[in-house]
């Protein structure tokens, strides 16, 4: 009968013909042996080996490229809501401070301009 120890390693990936290249570490917290192989070696790959994709999504993931796509992104918004703000002040409403949603204002400004139109047709 085989003890417990003995069974998790004929169920492990080594057994089945997987080299997953785990070894086990030293005092030092270093592994043993020069090369280890890991099935996640993707992320420790050099960027001359890497692809388009894993190169982009590297770079994607630094702290200074989320920083700035947040504050690209936050500028974006601020100038769309300033915009929906200058069409809301060009359109008649009753109360004239009337808060209005985006698209209740887009509808407003495609009514307006129609009405425009007609009276410019007369």
């Amino acid at each position: 009968m085989k003890s417990e120890s003995e069974l998790f390693i004929d169920t492990s990936c080594s057994s089945m013909g997987f080299d997953v290249g785990f070894k086990p570490k030293t005092d030092s917290g270093q592994q043993n042996g020069d090369h280890v192989q890991s099935a996640t070696n993707r992320f420790n790959k050099p960027d001359m080996h890497l692809t388009r994709e894993e190169r982009r999504r590297r770079r994607r993931a630094t702290a200074k490229y989320r920083t700035a796509h947040a504050t690209r992104e936050r500028i974006r918004v601020e100038a769309f809501n300033a915009a929906f703000g200058e069409l809301r002040k060009l359109l008649p409403t009753l109360p004239p401070d009337k808060k209005l949603s985006k698209i209740e204002i887009l509808r407003l400004a495609i009514c307006y301009i129609s009405y425009l139109n007609h009276v410019l047709d007369m």
